[in-house]
Order: C-alpha cells, then structure tokens, then sequence
C-alpha cells in the first residue's frame, strides 16, 4: 500500500473519482445488504476507536474507508504530545457519532506504516477516504482545529464519496460490528476488469474499446461511463503539446476546438473550475453546432468528475444560464 497525498479542495485525481464511484456502490450495497438481513449494521461506540497494526490495515482501514471516512492517529507512548491529543480524538469520535472512524497506529510497533506514510514526527494524523489517503495534521492541534478539520473531511466523504457514516447503536455489543458482505460477481466484471487493466498498461484504445462493449450490452452501467469518459479524456491528451494548446486558445478565443483542447488539459491538470469556465464562457458566445459541440464536451467532462461534485452541480447551473 503506498499512500498518496489528496487534497479536500484540490486537483481531480482520476484514480480517486473511479474510488469514489466504487465506494459510492459499495456503500450502498452494504446499506442494501443490512436491510435485506433486518438488521441495520449497527456497531457499539467503543468501536468507532480501533488499534490498528500493519496486518489488519488493508482490512480494518483501507477497506473500511469504502464505508466510512478512516482517521489515523500516529501515536507513541514516549511521545508527550501524542498523550493530549490521542483522548482528544477519541472523545470527538464518539461525539460525532460514527461520521468518522478513528484507527490509532502505535509507531514503534508499526515502523513500516510510519515509511509508507512518509511522517517525520508524531503526533502525525492522516485520513483515508474510499482507499485514498491525505494528511490531515501533524503536531500539537487545538480542539477547534481539530473539530474544523473532521468537518471539512466528512464533507468530502458525503458529497464526493457518498460515505453516510456508520449507524452507531449504545446497546450494540463492543465488538459485534458486522463484517462486510461479499459482493458476487456481476456480468460484466470481467470485462471492466480488463478495461481497467488497458487504462492502467497505457492502452488508451483498448480500455475505450473495452468500456464500450460494456455499454453495448448495458448501457446504464455507471462504472463503465466514468471508465470511458476518463479514457477518452486521456486519449485526447496524450502527445499534444500542452504549450502550444494553450497559444492557441489564448490567439484564438473564437476558436472552439482551441478552447476545447485547453479545458481537456485544464482538466487533466486539475484546474476543474478553469476547464468548466472555459467552457461556459464559450458556450455563451457561440450559435448553433458549435454551441452544441462545446455543451457535449463539457458534459463528458461532467462525467469524468461526477455528476455529485461540488463544482459540477455549481457548472450545470452556471451553463443553463449561458443556454437559456
């Protein structure tokens, strides 16, 4: 497991928007499976604190980040500070009432955990959100900090990634959290696991090819829309010369395939709010079948970030406002 830094408010990270659509589905399979049982999954609030050992963290962090957001205290028992803020955390994980998970890691029996992380000192707190890890603080933290912190970081985990959090029961008995069910394999797995595998190997083509056999067969199948529309996104991209992409939409502002070109590379580069702007703005000052050439690439572009983001639903309404 090697983490990767992400921030709340920053770049889109492709990897990180097919997560989140994966921890959406679960997400909900979990809440479909505890109902069909009769039961509500509910877990005791001594559960909601974990110790957490390099053995069990694919299973008790990075698979658990699938349903809810996973907070990691790095902590040792030398460490002064480390004493202040470790009670700190376990009090608000209670309090907030399974909207966050807290797994504490003792350093010094977990050294390779602490590598992977790349932390220089403790008290050191990260967060893994559907599979995805960010670090959060390191250091001595005020309790306001701390709260505004959590806030912002189960934002993220509702609006980006579906994660209600989990259903948190004082009669439950510690220790009886349920283990998630195994999902069966649905009819197109093989085929999106192949898609995958293109998209990672550089084999733009084939994963396109790939996702759109699926959607041949299932055309509502949201992981293969998202899967194609970030193939063909990096598709387009590969091997332009970004500098010259930009001259040209800078020379050219009437230009629709000049500013298209640039919103790709705006996207890719993370700069969502520039591609969709860009767009909007040439969507305003554009008739015809160049207006609807613009509003089609802004909407795959809508798919490559998710129809749930912040910034899409903000960029839909902004472009109503340029069509109507």
């Amino acid at each position: 497991m090697q983490p990767r830094n992400m921030s709340m408010s920053g770049v889109v990270d492709l990897a990180a928007v097919k997560a989140a659509q994966e921890a959406k589905a679960k997400a909900e399979q979990a809440r479909a499976q505890a109902a069909r049982e009769g039961g509500t999954g509910a877990i005791s609030p001594a559960d909601l604190v974990i110790d957490v050992d390099e053995a069990g963290f694919e299973r008790d962090v990075l698979q658990r980040s699938a349903e809810v957001p996973v907070v990691i205290d790095f902590w040792a028992e030398w460490c002064e500070p480390c004493k202040q803020l470790g009670p700190v955390l376990e009090r608000l994980a209670v309090e907030y009432n399974g909207r966050f998970l807290l797994a504490k890691v003792d350093v010094d029996a977990n050294q390779m955990l602490m590598q992977q992380f790349g932390i220089q000192g403790i008290p050191a707190v990260f967060a893994v959100v559907a599979g995805q890890a960010l670090p959060l603080f390191q250091g001595a933290a005020g309790e306001a900090q701390i709260r505004q912190t959590l806030d912002q970081l189960v934002q993220v985990g509702e609006q980006r990634f579906g994660l209600t959090g989990l259903t948190v029961d004082p009669e439950a008995e510690p220790g009886g959290a349920p283990a998630a069910a195994e999902q069966p394999a649905g009819p197109y797995d093989g085929l999106l696991e192949a898609a995958v595998q293109a998209l990672d190997s550089g084999d733009l083509s084939g994963a396109v090819q790939a996702y759109k056999n699926v959607l041949n067969e299932d055309p509502g199948n949201e992981e293969a829309k998202l899967g194609l529309a970030q193939a063909e996104l990096l598709q387009r991209v590969q091997g332009v010369d970004p500098q010259q992409v930009r001259r040209d939409a800078a020379d050219k502002p009437a230009d629709v395939q000049a500013q298209i070109a640039a919103a790709d590379l705006d996207l890719v580069g993370g700069h969502v709010e520039d591609a969709f702007g860009r767009l909007i703005e040439t969507v305003s000052r554009t008739v015809g079948d160049d207006r609807d050439t613009v509003r089609l690439r802004l909407v795959e572009l809508f798919e490559v970030v998710g129809p749930d983001d912040p910034r899409v639903i903000a960029a839909r309404r902004a472009l109503a406002r340029a069509l109507f």
